[in-house]
């Protein structure tokens, strides 16, 4: 019963983060299109895990100083919209399987398939 209620904890929080990442003035925030991929919350509530996928991130060390910085911001109004008993400390967290998949996709999409191969060399 409890795993239900941490991964609907879960969805709410990477909702509500994912429409306050918008409203963050830090320019080290703002490098580019950021989406939460995923949260991880632990039982007790004290700490959520934060997945973000950045597209067109320019400098990975100024965004997590960025996130840091405005931590304070995000989880009191994670807290003011979610009515919890502890509002979970925010730990922030870079998820590069988008990038990952994109990169793979881009190989496969160059690969060349158009020679065939030859008749003569069947090992069977």
């Amino acid at each position: 019963m409890a795993s239900n209620k941490i991964s609907r904890i879960n969805e709410d929080i990477q909702r509500i983060i994912s429409s306050l990442l918008r409203n963050v003035k830090d320019p080290r925030v703002n490098q580019g299109l950021i989406s939460v991929t995923d949260v991880e919350t632990t039982s007790d509530l004290r700490y959520s895990k934060i997945y973000l996928s950045v597209m067109g991130l320019t400098d990975e060390k100024e965004l997590m100083k960025g996130l840091k910085s405005a931590s304070g911001y995000l989880r009191r109004e994670l807290g003011a919209q979610l009515k919890l008993r502890y509002t979970p400390e925010l730990v922030f967290v870079l998820d590069k399987s988008i990038e990952h998949g994109a990169k793979i996709s881009e190989i496969l999409s160059n690969l060349d398939l158009s020679s065939k191969p030859e008749e003569g060399n069947d090992t069977q």
